[in-house]
């Protein structure tokens, strides 16, 4: 079969969705990766099929991500809907049709962020899932949305405060619902835009995220599946990295990932705490974001790189400070490493509170940081070892779910039991609590 791939031009989520790719490719199948200018780098490093699209409104070296970088909170949100979200699904709904009738592609797999970009293979007629890279978002209030970092608790009062929050955030969409709307109606889509899940998958919607790292009581619908983490620790773009540096000491690795990552004053009270951590050795990754002369005195245990080869340095970890980013978070559970989470914005905070819930490893809040409560809770993560006993137990569950293969075996199943004319009438009328 050959199979198209659609994802927002993101680290985070190209690595997980090239990772699937190229799994679905070793099977037999032809895979081709649809993107902006600058996904193909990614693309490329993972062995695919590259297709680009959009270089008029999204040309190489873009950086339309770029100004997220310095904002946290829901000022990242209220940003990415109204100046980024908005731009990638027009690019989508422009070119891709037919893009995708000249591939020849017969279904296609969609990164469910990647806003209303499923409206391209409705349509075509052409069966699509939806992969949930990002922690996947619950739009019912029965538990925290992942916006925010509210705890999780069963009680009628708490999911009030969840419905609540949910509504909170509900006008971001706005921009995308207008798109979407003049496209269904030019293409005679009959879609009832009063459900805000009427364009997911009938077929398949897949988290990478394992069902022992949610919380209990999230509703799901039937075509919804929990998998495992999305990576097999190949086809990524290369990160150089000075090996020799290393010592015995056991290590920190700590990074802010490459999005939501130019927030100055994080990076010096991380550098502050580490280096009351002597006997420890640590990489701090900064990304591109921050100018490392700006961070002052670096402590002689911490070693600062521009980006590093994070699967590799989790292996020889034994804690990991980061932004609680979904992949980072998954990467270090597969490795059994616990965690100090500060989360930033998106899907970070909801990440960031399941650390905490599951009891492998804490976190503090942007607003609550400060050098003391980061040490104090660095040096809590590293004295008490449940955490990594929680860490390897979710270990144990992720390398027996086999989250690669399981997601290949779920889409594999969705292709070859969909029947393209019945899916618009389907996905016209499906309801859910997503």
């Amino acid at each position: 079969m050959r199979i198209g791939f659609i994802s927002v031009p993101l680290t985070g989520h190209l690595n997980p969705m090239t990772a699937l790719a190229r799994q679905l490719q070793s099977r037999g199948h032809e895979i081709v990766f649809f993107g902006t200018p600058d996904t193909e780098p990614a693309v490329r490093a993972a062995g695919l099929k590259f297709v680009s699209y959009g270089e008029k409104e999204l040309p190489k070296g873009t950086g339309i991500y770029d100004p997220v970088a310095k904002l946290h909170g829901m000022e990242v949100m209220q940003y990415t809907s109204m100046h980024i979200s908005p731009i990638l699904t027009e690019a989508a709904l422009a070119y891709l049709p037919q893009k995708m009738l000249e591939a020849g592609i017969e279904a296609v797999v969609i990164d469910t962020i990647y806003f209303y970009a499923e409206l391209v293979p409705l349509s075509l007629g052409l069966p699509y899932v939806h992969i949930w890279n990002v922690l996947h978002i619950d739009f019912s209030g029965e538990t925290p949305p992942c916006l925010f970092t509210l705890p999780y608790e069963d009680s009628e009062e708490a999911r009030a405060t969840y419905r609540e929050a949910v509504g909170s955030f509900a006008s971001f969409f706005t921009p995308l619902v207008s798109i979407a709307t003049t496209y269904a109606t030019r293409m005679g889509l009959d879609i009832d835009w009063t459900n805000p899940a009427a364009t997911l998958s009938p077929l398949a919607v897949i988290t990478q995220t394992p069902k022992v790292f949610d919380y209990p009581g999230m509703p799901t619908v039937p075509q919804f599946h929990f998998a495992g983490p999305f990576h097999d620790g190949s086809g990524r773009v290369p990160a150089p990295f000075p090996w020799e540096k290393l010592d015995d000491r056991p290590l920190i690795y700590a990074s802010l990932g490459t999005l939501v990552n130019g927030l100055d004053f994080i990076y010096k009270a991380i550098l502050e705490s580490l280096a009351r951590f002597p006997k420890f050795q640590a990489v701090l990754s900064i990304g591109k974001s921050v100018n490392p002369e700006d961070l002052g005195t670096i402590p002689s245990n911490v070693i600062v790189v521009k980006g590093a080869p994070q699967l590799e340095l989790l292996k020889r970890a034994s804690l990991c400070i980061t932004h609680a980013g979904m992949n980072t978070t998954l990467e270090c559970l597969a490795q059994g490493v616990p965690m100090v989470a500060i989360p930033i914005s998106y899907d970070q905070p909801g990440a960031a509170t399941r650390i905490a819930y599951h009891g492998v490893g804490e976190y503090v809040t942007v607003d609550d940081l400060t050098t003391e409560r980061l040490t104090e809770l660095i040096q809590k993560v590293q004295d008490h070892p449940s955490y990594r006993e929680k860490a390897h137990s979710i270990q144990e569950a992720i390398t027996k779910i086999r989250g690669l293969e399981f997601a290949a075996d779920v889409i594999e199943d969705a292709f070859a039991n969909s029947v393209p004319e019945e899916l618009v009438l389907e996905a016209s009328g499906i309801r859910s609590s997503f």
